[in-house]
């Protein structure tokens, strides 16, 4: 894994070669025109994680620059900023390290830094440490996060110690909409924020409802609700599964903090929804009341694999698919797999991490022989 060289000079050169390979990797499909969605050159990631390294007085946070093969050809980076990370993250990263070189309690056995930062600049760290956690330990950090203005967490083995909060809150504009999302440490949110609210924008428009009676939504793999209390408006109900526990209570917070009615949340696999939308006397079928739905459109944000076999079936049954995808080539497999029964409406990509081969991916598909339209 390569450390991103941000330069914003060279940005719209990068992030428009970038774009043209996508649109030539799915052009055996014929989709329409790639929509595409840039990042802010620099300062993108709301979070980051650095080794730190002790080397007699001196203390200093290092990245690895991996090559072909991770065991052995591993080349330690010293980071003094990142100007990947936000602008907050590059406040706190010499910060943090001058008030605690000569704190030993809190410095010794430090091993590895984590920040959570948000657009307004909330931030939460969380030091990691190779060595019991003490009282004396918490009162020295509590010290710390008054001193630095953060709130702050002590991880060390079976230990784990909250001083304040294990979250931040993030604030994201929507078509004029503020939401607020709760997002936990540890747990997985969308890195760019930046990126993050275009793919919500794209997701509403997408779905924007047409002349014709409104229906659900069903997303599955929805993390702490990020989409699904984005898209809420445009449906009668919706309905989220996902499988993390902490993302859950996570998502039915924000359910609560946005005060949406229509949504709800519940923990639940993909390949148990499956099962349960297929048969309408499963337990879990009749646990969620799944036949009072009216599902016309299903979301899926999979993982890096893509969906599993049970799911691209099931997904056939959808008059309409919102397909967020973090790897183009299962991508790419899944709509190939499903262009017998759906058509590609729009194509887009968003550029969640410059600098980098990596690259966020939508696909809005809509069963062939239906009108060409956005519905709810």
């Amino acid at each position: 894994m390569s450390i991103p060289v941000v330069d914003p000079a060279a940005y719209p050169q990068l992030f428009a070669a970038k774009a043209e390979q996508i649109q030539s990797q799915f052009a055996a499909l014929n989709p329409p025109a790639l929509a595409r969605f840039d990042s802010p050159p620099s300062h993108y990631r709301m979070r980051c994680e650095f080794r730190v390294w002790h080397e007699g007085d001196d203390l200093f946070y290092v990245m690895f620059e991996i090559g072909e093969d991770p065991k052995k050809d591993r080349r330690l980076v010293r980071m003094d900023n990142y100007p990947v990370a936000s602008e907050r993250i590059n406040q706190l990263m010499p910060a943090l390290l001058a008030a605690i070189k000569d704190w030993p309690l809190l410095r010794q056995r430090l091993f590895q830094v984590e920040f959570l930062t948000t657009l307004s600049g909330e931030a939460l760290v969380t030091l990691i440490y190779h060595k019991p956690l003490t009282d004396e330990w918490e009162t020295a950090a509590r010290q710390l996060q008054a001193q630095l203005g953060v709130s702050l967490i002590g991880r060390s083995r079976k230990q784990k110690r909250v001083l304040d909060r294990d979250h931040v809150w993030e604030t994201l504009e929507v078509e004029g909409r503020q939401l607020h999302y709760q997002q936990i440490e540890g747990s997985f949110t969308q890195p760019n924020a930046r990126v993050g609210e275009k793919m919500l924008n794209w997701a509403l428009s997408v779905t924007r409802p047409a002349a014709e009676p409104t229906r659900d939504l069903v997303e599955l793999y929805c993390g702490n609700g990020n989409f699904t209390l984005a898209l809420a408006p445009h449906f009668r109900r919706v309905l989220g599964t996902e499988i993390s526990r902490t993302s859950v209570a996570a998502a039915r917070v924000n359910i609560e903090r946005n005060q949406v009615d229509n949504v709800r949340v519940e923990r639940l696999s993909a390949e148990e929804f499956a099962l349960a939308l297929a048969d309408p006397q499963h337990p879990k079928a009749l646990a969620y009341n799944l036949p009072g739905y009216d599902f016309s459109t299903l979301l899926v944000d999979p993982p890096r694999a893509g969906l599993d076999d049970a799911t691209r079936e099931q997904a056939r049954a959808f008059e309409r698919i919102v397909y967020i995808s973090c790897n183009p080539d299962t991508l790419l497999r899944d709509l190939t797999a499903l262009s017998d029964t759906h058509q590609i409406e729009q194509l887009a990509f968003f550029d969640q991490f410059p600098y980098t081969h990596h690259a966020e991916c939508g696909a809005y598909l809509v069963q062939r022989g239906k009108a060409s339209q956005t519905q709810g």
